[in-house]
């Protein structure tokens, strides 16, 4: 039994706000068996004074908010106080009944409101570990994500009950290939089986698709007979850990059960919420992740077939090998059909029910680069783009349109200046990469110097603002901020000898 299972006890602690965050009430530990927790509140509920705050905080331990209070001793350069938060960020196993997924390694959580692993934030967070020579972390992640791609057959969103149902973007392979970077070429032979496991995941229903179900699962097909993945989830209900503004939201439009699909599509995506999903770039309602073939998730699994094939080959199983590498053309192939616009010269999302490209300008555009799948001349096209049309005083916007929606201007996010980075890098851009990563780095520079803390993301039109809005309070700690900032701190060395 779980905390969001208490029927009538969990939807009343959600809407009447015990809570002003709807995660706190789902990461909470009960103090006794929840069916004893539900009698009592059956039994005490319509008692004259009944109060359902003083209730929760008798039968429940509140979840701590790490990182808060830690703030850096002024003065203190920002890379030393990355290096102390490691640390401070590393979680182990807890005891207690919560929702909790238990992990057999110590792992390291983004910070504030985020208690458990992410699993795209993780990847980032290890490019800093990385530069910090912390591999024995970076082995430890990647055993808990092994043991949980083992367990559920697939990577959840993060190790809470409440996330299984929904992935994340898959970074997985991208994640045992940074561990060969430190261990060798033979560590993707051992995380083969988890790497098919994941692929599996991502495909699975792929052998139903015909004329009359173009899409089953994750996986859509297209009418070159192609097949290319979208993100999905596998409840139609609204998110416990957001369960007042999913079911407020639900009361506008006709179809509840499908916002709530493609909410929690989004929330798979990573990026939740963007007018990227929207059909309508203003309206939440309008949402329809569940139709959209994203370029960047498709490079991503483009990515994870690469990795299997290489895998395959370094086994001597050239036939296998040789079956993922042609998986991995094919899906090229249609990403460059489906995503790029050779007339504006920049790659877009796909509308597969609509059948025709979406016209939201985002940073996913960037994927292809940094996975090496586009030519010169599409790469300049995406350069030109980044420059005119994202480039701002603190780095890169994530999208073009400002909307409340914290993956929209004027946000801009860690793990996508890494990508856009070392994408146009990857092409010879170095100077735009350069210029990129310096305002970046500036701006998570000016709000620690100003705060001693590193946030999740940053407003980087108004840098004169400690942080960027969105769904929630930002959030410090930070994670993949932390991990971006080090790798770059690196990176741009690397430039200068270039340029030399």
């Amino acid at each position: 039994m779980e905390i969001f299972s208490l029927g009538e006890l969990f939807e009343q602690v959600q809407l009447q706000n015990i809570f002003p965050d709807g995660k706190t009430f789902v990461d909470c530990t009960p103090l006794s068996k929840l069916s004893q927790i539900q009698k009592s509140y059956e039994e005490q509920k319509h008692e004259t004074g009944f109060d359902l705050s003083a209730f929760v905080h008798k039968h429940f331990s509140l979840p701590k908010i790490y990182s808060t209070e830690y703030v850096s001793v002024k003065g203190r350069p920002v890379t030393e106080h990355i290096e102390m938060l490691w640390d401070e960020l590393t979680r182990k196993t807890e005891e207690g009944e919560s929702s909790l997924i238990q992990l057999p390694h110590p792992y390291i959580v983004p910070g504030g409101r985020f208690r458990e692993i992410f699993y795209w934030d993780s990847y980032f967070t290890m490019l800093g570990l990385q530069a910090s020579g912390r591999i024995d972390m970076i082995q430890n992640m990647v055993d808990n994500f092994s043991y949980l791609i083992d367990k559920y057959g697939y990577m959840p969103n993060g190790n809470r009950t409440y996330f299984l149902g929904r992935s994340q973007p898959p970074f997985y392979a991208s994640i045992i290939n940074l561990l060969s970077e430190e261990k060798g070429v033979n560590i993707l032979i051992k995380y083969l089986p988890q790497l098919e496991k994941e692929y599996s995941f991502w495909m699975r229903g792929s052998e139903e698709l015909d004329d009359k179900n173009i899409s089953v699962n994750r996986v859509a097909l297209l009418p070159d007979r192609n097949i290319l993945n979208h993100y999905w989830d596998e409840f139609d209900t609204p998110r416990q850990e957001s369960y007042k503004e999913d079911v407020e939201l639900a009361k506008q439009v006709s179809d509840e059960k499908q916002l709530y699909r493609n909410i929690r599509a989004a929330c798979e995506s990573g990026w939740d919420f963007s007018s990227r999903w929207f059909k309508n770039e203003k309206d939440f309602t309008s949402i329809h992740t569940t139709e959209i073939i994203p370029v960047d998730l498709n490079c991503l699994l483009f990515n994870l077939e690469q990795t299997i094939a290489q895998a395959y080959q370094l086994s001597n199983d050239n036939s296998s090998s040789e079956k993922y590498q042609n998986a991995a053309n094919k899906r090229k192939q249609a990403i460059e059909k489906y995503c790029w616009n050779a007339e504006k010269a920049f790659y877009f999302d796909y509308d597969y029910v609509a059948g025709k490209q979406k016209q939201s300008l985002t940073l996913a555009a960037t994927f292809p680069l940094f996975f090496k799948l586009a030519n010169n001349r599409q790469a300049e096209g995406v350069a030109k783009f980044i420059q005119e049309y994202f480039l701002c005083p603190g780095g890169l916007q994530t999208t073009t349109v400002t909307t409340p929606q914290q993956w929209d201007s004027p946000n801009g996010w860690a793990p996508l200046h890494w990508i856009a980075i070392k994408g146009l890098a990857n092409y010879g851009y170095d100077k735009l990469a350069k210029d990129i990563a310096q305002r970046w780095m500036s701006i998570n520079e000016k709000v620690y110097n100003n705060t001693g803390k590193m946030m999740e993301k940053y407003n980087v039109v108004a840098t004169d603002l400690e942080a960027g809005g969105g769904e929630y309070l930002s959030q410090d700690g930070f994670g993949w901020t932390n991990g971006v900032y080090l790798a770059l701190h690196k990176l741009i060395k690397q430039f200068v000898v270039r340029e030399e």
